[in-house]
């Protein structure tokens, strides 16, 4: 018996939101459109310096985990706070949502991870990191029985930047699959993979992981090829299963010589990319453990990504559940 539909491992992190232009990305030396890690002393600079912020809770994996339990599903999360303001925001946010969440806070410092986040005129959103208690994930906040009890344990590429965190992706990984569960990981973003290229392969080639999120930029980096439909081909060589996001475009998912595109989901007006990406993933772990067709995997993770990117924040301010269940996904 599985307790758990997915469970979701990642950086706890609050997001703090707002709007900037282009120049001012510029002037701060912000990578557009990326993930930059920060210290708490450039933190405290870039906050004096944002206009009026949307503050809620984020991180990449937390994202996915408040996504399924969204769409009706079973999550679980591990992610490290500190026991403070931001901590408790977290805490409450996503267990609000429906998630298991029990990843207990060891005193006050370092402090919760934050994310200053600058979204463009373009909808693209720029992230500055400050990583805080998020260091401090360890095989020690690993629930051993959740993850047996898990259909399929996720993890975001983000975890490979906070060193002990890698000890406590590779003991759910073995713990899993001892157990005859899956592992499924994000490549979380370009740079990210520029940092951990060889390790995420060897996740992948040595079985460790089965399945792989990522989007067209990710899986080409993970390759260094300019060529797609060559980075494709690679990706189904080395993990069972692959999800690939293409934006507008949708979505191509990979196993083996098999390939399947699904459309993007037509929306009204982007409001903001922020979560795309967690959200797809939602959308289609939950099909997947619920033992749907590849294709209808693909269609409820667009669907879940097309809702959150008509809003501002990475997670649905509204339940997905009717507009999924139309469409007859769930």
């Amino acid at each position: 018996m599985s307790r758990f539909d997915v469970l979701t491992i990642g950086n706890a992190i609050v997001d703090i939101i707002a709007r900037c232009d282009d120049a001012f990305l510029t002037d701060n030396g912000i990578t557009k459109a990326a993930m930059n890690l920060i210290d708490a002393e450039r933190a405290e600079r870039l906050y004096a310096l944002m206009g009026p912020a949307h503050e809620a809770s984020g991180g990449s994996a937390a994202n996915t985990a408040a996504g399924i339990a969204n769409l009706g599903g079973k999550a679980a999360y591990f992610g490290k706070v500190a026991a403070d303001q931001l901590g408790e925001i977290f805490r409450h946010d996503i267990r609000a949502q429906g998630v298991h969440y029990e990843t207990r806070p060891d005193g006050t410092f370092p402090p919760t991870a934050r994310s200053m986040i600058f979204v463009t005129p373009d909808s693209e959103r720029s992230m500055n990191t400050y990583l805080g208690a998020c260091v401090d994930l360890g095989p020690e906040h690993v629930e051993e029985d959740v993850v047996r009890e898990s259909k399929v344990t996720y993890f975001e590429g983000y975890l490979w930047d906070p060193p002990r965190a890698k000890e406590a992706i590779l003991e759910c990984s073995r713990i899993a699959h001892e157990a005859g569960r899956e592992v499924s990981m994000t490549l979380s973003d370009t740079f990210c993979v520029g940092r951990y290229r060889d390790e995420f392969l060897d996740l992948m080639r040595s079985g460790k992981v089965d399945i792989v999120f990522a989007n067209e930029q990710e899986v080409m980096s993970l390759y260094e090829t300019d060529d797609f439909e060559q980075a494709l081909d690679r990706i189904s060589a080395d993990c069972k299963l692959a999800a690939v996001t293409m934006s507008e475009k949708g979505a191509v998912i990979v196993r083996g010589g098999e390939r399947i595109k699904v459309p993007a989901m037509l929306i009204d007006t982007l409001v903001d990319t922020t979560g795309a990406g967690d959200l797809f993933a939602a959308g289609f772990l939950l099909a997947y453990t619920r033992g749907r067709s590849l294709e209808e995997c693909g269609k409820l993770g667009c669907l879940a990504a097309g809702i959150v990117i008509q809003q501002l924040g990475p997670r649905p301010l509204q339940s997905m559940q009717p507009l999924a269940k139309a469409e007859g996904l769930i």
